[in-house]
């Protein structure tokens, strides 16, 4: 990609360390996923994405820049997509997913600091994430305590601005993140010089929706036994998705929908049919953190399922009907970011029912808990869902972990185990 260095230069990417970065996940990606037998053939649209995720993406959002576009980044879905899209702006997901730029942030964050958070930091200190460097703005949401304060340390680095998401979902918590949005919908019209007309958010809202529906019929497509894809691809999919253009992600996820939905009328799968089916449920799996997903696979699992912010708790979440104006809208926009059962809510029964639906409509057979290390709200929760896990007589798992390979053997001696538990 040695043709892209120019631009890289121009955005103030550190070129050693970006070389590097890219030196690492290029192999790392052939031996996870082009290694796979018999993938679907829409699968190569993603490889190639995956292959100019640092190239031609960031051209195109340095090009809409050019044009007087701006570009929002974001590490949370709490972040309003749609309204970022009706001021003609362009959502991204920002780097989290890696530990190759953890010991930056180690200096200035505590070690026992989740991975996500030193990662989504240490990037931006690094100057390896191009994306970073094409945002006009940072979105960030205070679904915990250590997001928060990381939010504090960034804004000294990068434009950054921090929405208020209630604890709980009362009317006064509604009535709290509505402002919020509101506030935020203000904010992109002063960076845009644009305003958010209620004919803007009704496309917006639909271009959101056309994304959902095609990561749900890729999701319904993986009820089937035997699954038509493997668990890595449909997450290769989902992570994707927070970093491609809209409508070119929505028309090729439909593809492959299509491809595998042919795949299971043909009765044609990744793996036998009565192999253990499992369900990943926790915190989210940011590109390129496939760890967990890797191990499920090679133990002979197959992973019909993700319980997670990249996952079902992204995606199906929709905007409800409203009256259409400005504020209807709004509203509604407001009601569907707060649909997601995050771990920061209490209570939160809402997220373990929603996990025991996820695993009756994926016909999973048990469930692996997967939290990153040191992050507290979905490790404290962890055990009011293993309990409803045991109450439902679904089995499960708790994987504690981060994104070092320093315990790669231990994980899969356990994930080994509670596969080989499920087939009997």
């Amino acid at each position: 990609m040695s043709e892209y260095h120019s631009m890289w230069s121009e955005l103030g990417l550190d070129l050693d360390r970006h070389d590097g970065l890219l030196a690492a996940v290029g192999p790392a990606y052939e031996s996870v996923f082009l290694s796979q037998p018999d993938r679907p053939k829409a699968m190569e649209y993603f490889d190639f994405v995956v292959g100019e995720v640092h190239g031609l993406r960031i051209q195109e959002l340095v090009e809409h820049r050019r044009k007087g576009g701006i570009v929002v980044g974001a590490f949370c879905v709490f972040a309003p997509e749609d309204l970022i899209l009706a001021v003609g702006g362009v959502p991204v997901g920002l780097c989290a997913g890696a530990d190759f730029a953890i010991p930056d942030a180690e200096q200035f964050l505590p070690r026992n600091t989740c991975a996500l958070i030193k990662a989504a930091l240490g990037f931006k200190l690094a100057a390896v994430c191009p994306y970073f460097e094409c945002c006009d703005l940072v979105v960030g949401e205070t679904t915990c305590d250590g997001k928060k304060k990381m939010y504090e340390i960034l804004a000294d680095h990068h434009p950054s601005y921090v929405m208020e998401v209630p604890q709980r979902k009362t009317d006064q918590g509604r009535a709290l993140f509505l402002e919020e949005v509101r506030q935020f919908g203000s904010r992109l019209e002063e960076l845009s010089g644009g305003r958010i007309e209620a004919e803007h958010l009704r496309h917006a809202i639909e271009v959101v929706h056309a994304k959902k529906r095609a990561l749900q019929r890729v999701a319904r497509a993986r009820r089937a036994r035997p699954s038509p894809i493997s668990g890595l691809d449909a997450l290769l999919v989902s992570q994707v998705s927070f970093y491609d253009d809209y409508p070119r992600f929505t028309e090729k996820t439909d593809a492959l929908a299509q491809e595998i939905e042919a795949r299971v009328a043909a009765g044609q799968g990744v793996a036998p049919a009565d192999a253990p089916r499992v369900v990943i449920a926790g915190t989210p799996a940011a590109f390129p953190y496939w760890k967990v997903t890797q191990l499920l696979t090679d133990a002979g699992a197959v992973v019909v399922g993700e319980e997670s912010c990249v996952g079902s708790r992204y995606y199906d979440t929709m905007t409800r009907a409203n009256d259409g104006t400005r504020d209807g809208q709004l509203e509604a926009i407001a009601s569907r970011l707060l649909d997601t059962h995050c771990a920061c809510f209490t209570p939160n029964e809402d997220r373990t029912e929603d996990i025991i639906r996820v695993v009756r409509e994926t016909q999973a057979d048990g469930v692996v808990q997967s939290v990153l290390q040191f992050c507290q709200t979905y490790a404290t929760e962890s055990y009011l869902v293993e309990r409803a896990l045991e109450e439902a007589g679904i089995p499960s798992i708790e994987i504690e972990t981060d994104y070092s390979t320093e315990d790669t053997e231990r994980l899969r001696t356990r994930i080994e185990a509670f596969v080989e538990m499920l087939r009997q």
